[in-house]
């Protein structure tokens, strides 16, 4: 990107993409492995790991891209790793996460079991609001006047990334010869973020650069289409 005509356009893409890293694994992942049979002890484990260690490599992701970027993109960058993010990250994504958890041992497996299908249904609808919701912040304005080149280019990043982290679940599973169920809990893992909690902190820290939120809602977006190739090619045939 530098070669882009225009730098500026590259501060929003880096920002966002920083904020989509350094984000713990999404909770919907565990969703798209359930609904694909996967390992869900696995997926809970992976969503519990990256939450929990998410208060110590977040601000260091953060503060990291904040040296590559320029001018108040940087300086954003740095204050947010360094105020209130830890914080913020308790309160968001460690205590619902430990909630649920509690609630389905206190629900117990057998009633679960028995609750199965009409929770895969409810996880797609639930999905499906999220990406609306997400996409209403931001998408509209964009849309309405649109740059077409910096959408492109913006587009075109997001989905080789994405592409990367599922290639990544996928290259690893192979790697320790895993089973099925295993691989499509490594697969949905690793190739999806929490970004619902990356776009409350843009709309917290950098209200006054709304173009970050592009590169966010782009890729919660593309992650679902993903998501939704790989269990249709790889796992519900």
């Amino acid at each position: 990107m530098k070669f882009w005509h225009n730098p500026e356009e590259v501060q929003p893409i880096l920002v966002g993409l920083a904020l989509v890293a350094s984000m713990p694994i999404a909770g919907a992942s565990t969703a798209w492995a359930q609904n694909a049979n996967g390992n869900l002890a696995l997926s809970l484990g992976l969503v519990l790991l990256t939450t929990l260690l998410s208060p110590l490599l977040t601000p260091l992701v953060l503060h990291a891209v904040g040296f590559v970027t320029t001018g108040d993109y940087s300086e954003d960058l740095h204050e947010i790793a360094s105020d209130g993010v830890i914080t913020f990250l308790g309160i968001w994504v460690i205590l619902p996460s430990l909630l649920g958890i509690l609630a389905h041992h206190l629900i117990g497996e057998p009633r679960l079991t028995k609750i199965k299908s009409p929770i895969k249904l409810i996880n797609y609808c639930i999905l499906l609001l999220l990406n609306y919701f997400n996409a209403s912040l931001s998408l509209p304005k964009a849309l309405s006047q649109p740059d077409i080149d910096f959408l492109v280019i913006m587009l075109v990043i997001v989905v080789a990334l994405c592409l990367a982290t599922f290639a990544t679940g996928y290259l690893l599973a192979n790697i320790f010869r895993t089973n099925r169920k295993d691989m499509a809990s490594l697969m949905f893992g690793l190739g999806m973020n929490n970004n619902g909690t990356g776009l409350v902190l843009v709309s917290i820290a950098l209200a006054d650069h709304p173009q970050v939120m592009l590169p966010i809602i782009l890729y919660n977006l593309v992650q679902h289409l993903i998501a939704s190739f790989v269990d249709f090619a790889l796992f519900q045939q």
